[in-house]
């Protein structure tokens, strides 16, 4: 079943609507019946949903922390994933 591709400001979707619109062009142009202007500019916009996926797990990863330990084994605070 093809399915419809959106178009519109990729920067306001979130990762799940960008991956879920991600899937779908990949379905598309899998299928290989779409004119091939109209792959072209899919697999653009794929591009472009690929990259904005892309930096919101990054940013997501930045936000991601460790739990630091005491001597005694007890929680004492966070840190940064990436430190020490």
């Amino acid at each position: 079943m093809k399915q419809e591709i959106q178009t519109g400001d990729i920067t306001a979707l979130s990762f799940e609507q960008a991956l879920k619109q991600l899937e779908v062009i990949v379905e598309n142009l899998e299928r290989g019946d779409v004119p091939l202007e109209q792959s072209i500019d899919i697999y653009e916009r794929g591009e472009a949903l690929r990259k904005h996926c892309d930096r919101l797990l990054k940013a997501a990863e930045a936000k991601v922390e460790k739990i630091q330990l005491s001597e005694e084994g007890s929680p004492k605070g966070v840190e940064p994933l990436d430190s020490k």
